[in-house]
């Protein structure tokens, strides 16, 4: 039986953890993978709950941090290292940045025949300055040069990778798209929604709004804020909005929605109608998404958000940033109305689109299902990986 050790940056809540999760389950019996990752930021949340529920095993080490760290880091190589002499895989499967960047170098050092590496997005764009960012591309093209091979999960994705930032050649890289267990965000929908809106006050005339993320820079909060605020006052229609995670902006969120004269309901707060509830991390999101009539994504920069595949899969009509690789996510005008990043006006008037028109809502909802089905299921993900490493052990004779 082949070994594979996969290794993700940290189990916090995200698309990679799924992707991750869904592919140590169900390679098996097949391979035989050992999963390995680092600790999540404390302003997250654990994803460990995705891996119990699944049954799948995995390690964690506290070692292998998301900041930059010399000496964590060196540890976290080294732990890495030891980890691959004791299990000695066939292949070593590395999901994002820092996994890649630690994951790939140990491998490579141990001469595991095989290193396959997956952008789950990347840092090339609205994280950093120039400086660090080119420092980050010429990190990813010295690794790119010995990886086996490096899956995109989105075409665009691809092109960013291989043509804006020269990564590697175009034939080194495979797109896989994502895939997910989607049947959780179609069943018992009317309970769901019946439950959470009953559970937040919502009347049946209300229009529910929300945003479902890490409360960080990248995702650009204030343009949901500012929207939601300006929409309110211009349409005079009954809505309320749900802000779902956390994270290092919530405090310059909450004084934005101050600023716009909207009434938040933080943690613990006994406001029962506000205009914005801060809700934190929501485990049993289905029942979210159930109970919201429009899903908004705001960010600045993008790899393939779970938000917006889930929003799809539970019929929620969605408004977005066009950034990353949401174009291959969204049927643009079909099953998301998306606008320019940076454009705030044109994102604006979208969202008074959808509130004003109920039909329209109702037809983003239908096809949007429909498309997720077809296209990020997880039996997909399972199958087309394992065609691929199939191709790389026959490449590599082995």
């Amino acid at each position: 039986m082949k070994k594979i050790l996969r290794i993700i940056n940290r189990f916090n809540l995200g698309g990679p953890i799924y992707n991750a999760a869904y592919l140590t389950k169900y390679l098996s019996p097949e391979y035989e993978t050992l999963l390995i990752g680092g600790e999540k930021d404390e302003d997250e949340d654990s994803s460990e709950f995705i891996l119990n529920q699944l049954g799948v095993n995995y390690l964690k080490m506290p070692e292998m941090q998301r900041t930059i760290n010399a000496f964590q880091d060196l540890k976290a190589y080294n732990r890495i290292k030891q980890i691959i002499k004791e299990f000695k895989p066939d292949i070593v499967h590395t999901h994002a940045s820092k996994s890649g960047m630690l994951g790939r170098k140990a491998a490579f050092s141990c001469n595991v025949p095989i290193v396959v590496h997956t952008f789950h997005g990347h840092v090339f764009h609205s994280y950093f300055n120039s400086l660090k960012t080119n420092a980050f591309i010429k990190i990813e093209q010295h690794l790119a040069k010995r990886t086996t091979g490096i899956i995109a999960i989105s075409a665009l994705q691809k092109i960013d990778l291989s043509e804006k930032y020269k990564i590697a050649e175009p034939s080194k890289f495979t797109v896989i798209p994502l895939g997910f267990d989607l049947l959780k965000f179609q069943e018992n929908q009317l309970e769901k929604r019946e439950t959470f809106r009953k559970e937040n006050h919502l009347d049946d005339d209300e229009i529910a709004i929300g945003i479902v993320g890490r409360l960080v820079p990248i995702k650009n909060h204030s343009l949901f804020i500012e929207a939601f605020a300006k929409v309110k006052q211009k349409t005079g229609k009954k809505i309320r909005g749900f802000i779902i995670g956390d994270g290092q902006c919530r405090k310059e969120i909450e004084d934005l929605a101050h600023y716009f004269n909207l009434i938040i309901s933080p943690n613990g707060s006994t406001t029962l109608k506000p205009d914005i509830r801060f809700s934190s991390w929501i485990h049993k999101v289905d029942y979210a998404y159930a109970g919201l009539d429009i899903v908004a994504l705001t960010s600045n920069n993008e790899g393939t958000p779970v938000s917006l595949i889930e929003a799809q899969a539970s019929g929620t009509p969605i408004i977005s940033t066009n950034v990353g690789g949401i174009e291959n996510i969204v049927i643009p005008n079909v099953t998301a109305l998306l606008s320019d990043s940076g454009d705030n006006v044109a994102f604006i008037k979208n969202l008074e689109k959808l509130i004003l028109k109920p039909e329209l809502r109702i037809e983003l909802s239908k096809k949007g299902r429909n498309f997720v089905n077809k296209k990020f299921n997880y039996t997909r993900l399972v199958d087309d990986t394992a065609k691929y490493y199939e191709k790389l052990f026959r490449e590599k004779k082995l």
